[in-house]
């Protein structure tokens, strides 16, 4: 036990606070049984030592799940051991790597009610879906890549607040006349477009998307083994399908000549890109009237973020595809994407919006309310027209 708690205060105690990101200041702190889910990459581990750096250092207790602590250890014994010296606040870290996470935790929650955990997890991973059901305990948060907003902030100590979407469509041309007194969007847009999404990029384009390509890797090799216990064909295979879909993004799936390039029946192809979509790889769209299921293939695919474009695509990048997939990204939190039959994204069932550079017309939405131009290469938008880098401040 002092083992654990001299690397956890050692990690504590050099987590860098200069800069934290969205979630921080929007977890309910009160509640006793928190999850951050996410993607490798996205910040998960700092974000949890930012929190125990508010804490008394014996009150306070981080460890990662695949610690060789639990070779002879159990989760539940590590809590209440904790509990019995005074400890406050149990901080986990990647749960899905622990076997019996779900119904340990549990009974965590159930014996000791003095006891506050946060747990990370994979984004592949249900926690509702666990051996036991943790529906009516745990709150869930989850954690995406860096916002245009965090990227100033991260990289250029900007900081500029977030923007809600309401705000973004009806004051947008006040909105920018602030901003673009304060900073100048043209200035890093393209930047964050290429190296911005993830916070680890040290001054060297091939080593940020060498560093995304090995963190695809784990999480097909590592975080969906943790999760799924796919076999390593299987494994292969998803890669060969990523590579496709990376090649050809926006990607509207034909099933067949897909499944017989992969070589993966149907049911199993579909189910093969939901997974790459809960592991945040991708982006599957559906269209505006369509059901969702399990057995539904989607409509459309962008990969999920734009860096994730540049690092694993060999072709040249699609200027339209990289404004669309920038758009879609930034409504991952709090709103819903779709297709429509005219224009290029609805959100929310409400909101029409068609993208594209300076000289986009209304051309495919002029007889549509609530229809919205979303122009690259403007700094400041007039009625309908927005600026795209404007949507990058929504978290």
């Amino acid at each position: 036990m002092n083992q654990l708690f001299e690397k956890s205060t050692r990690k504590i105690k050099n987590v860098p606070l200069e800069f934290k990101r969205y979630l921080f200041d929007r977890i309910n702190k009160s509640n006793r049984l928190i999850a951050v889910k996410g993607a490798r990459g996205t910040g998960k581990t700092t974000l949890l030592l930012q929190l125990a750096y508010e804490h008394k250092a014996d009150e306070v207790l981080y460890i990662a799940l695949d610690d060789l602590f639990f070779s002879e250890n159990t989760l539940y014994g590590l809590a209440e051991n904790f509990v019995k010296i005074g400890g406050k606040l149990l901080l986990l870290d990647e749960v899905h790597k622990y076997p019996n996470w779900s119904r340990e935790l549990k009974l965590i929650y159930d014996d000791f009610s003095n006891l506050q955990v946060i747990f990370t997890s994979s984004s592949i991973l249900d926690i509702y879906k666990g051996e036991s059901d943790l529906s009516r305990r745990a709150v869930t948060y989850s954690l995406t890549e860096m916002s245009f907003r965090e990227y100033l902030l991260f990289k250029e100590k900007i900081d500029l607040p977030v923007i809600s979407l309401e705000d973004i469509l009806e004051n947008h041309m006040e909105m920018c006349v602030n901003l673009t007194q304060q900073f100048t969007p043209f200035k890093y847009f393209s930047e964050y477009l290429r190296i911005g999404n993830y916070p680890y990029y040290e001054n060297n384009v091939e080593e940020y998307y060498q560093k995304i390509r090995n963190t695809v890797n784990l999480i097909l090799e590592v975080d969906m083994q943790a999760t799924e216990n796919l076999d390593y064909q299987t494994i292969t295979k998803l890669k060969r399908l990523l590579f496709v879909i990376s090649s050809n993004v926006p990607f509207t799936p034909n099933i067949f000549k897909i499944s017989e390039s992969i070589q993966l029946n149907r049911n199993a192809l579909v189910r093969a890109l939901q997974l790459l979509d809960r592991a945040e790889l991708i982006r599957s769209t559906y269209k505006q009237t369509k059901s969702i299921s399990i057995l539904n293939k989607p409509d459309k695919i962008w990969m999920h973020n734009t860096n994730l474009m540049y690092a694993i695509s060999s072709d040249q990048i699609d200027i339209g595809t990289v404004r669309e997939t920038f758009f879609m990204q930034n409504f991952s939190n709090n709103h819903t994407v779709s297709l429509p039959n005219k224009g290029d994204i609805l959100v929310d069932n409400t909101f029409l919006f068609e993208i594209g550079g300076k000289n986009k017309t209304r051309k495919q939405i002029i007889d549509f309310d609530k229809a919205f131009l979303v122009k690259d290469d403007i700094e400041i938008g007039f009625q309908n027209s927005i600026p795209l880098w404007l949507f990058g401040f929504m978290y």
